[in-house]
């Protein structure tokens, strides 16, 4: 399956990385470049086995499911509903503690993997998924390092 994964260190503790990356409502439309909407569907709060509606920036909208829920170390979920040409999507987020330059921080890694259809145009799509997601995956986690400083961000986790 193919995947693309972002990286970046951020100066704030794993429980506020952890905490900014699972914002939601107002707070998380402020930061996040990705989406244009999105709400939990069974739940008030992120947590295992909660569904998600998310439309993306650019016009495709999916139903996941978190599939694990780790604060402050990780989340993952899964694509339940999507657009037709993804046969499966997953992603993974994960926040380590990491010191750099004397200053405690966390390194935040962002992993998407998928599985596209028609089979038989893999070899093509693949390619193209990979620069697309590629892009906004980094655009997406520059945000989010950017909302790790944010003082209206931080006052709402």
């Amino acid at each position: 399956m193919p995947q693309v994964t972002a990286e970046i260190w951020v100066p704030v503790p794993p429980e506020t990385a952890f905490a900014v990356s699972q914002t939601t409502g107002e707070v998380r439309l402020s930061w996040d470049p990705f989406i244009r909407h999105q709400r939990l569907i069974d739940a008030e709060r992120p947590g295992k086995d909660v569904h998600t509606f998310t439309r993306a920036r650019v016009g495709p909208s999916m139903v996941s499911r978190y599939v694990s829920y780790r604060p402050p170390t990780s989340v993952g979920m899964t694509m339940e509903q999507g657009p037709w040409f993804f046969a499966s999507f997953g992603g993974g987020w994960r926040f380590t503690p990491e010191e750099r330059d004397g200053v405690a921080g966390t390194r935040a890694v962002w992993k998407y993997t998928w599985a596209g259809r028609p089979a038989w145009l893999s070899p093509v799509a693949d390619r193209v998924g990979r620069a697309l997601l590629g892009r906004e995956i980094r655009a997406r986690i520059a945000a989010f390092a950017r909302a790790c400083e944010d003082p209206a961000v931080l006052a709402a986790i």
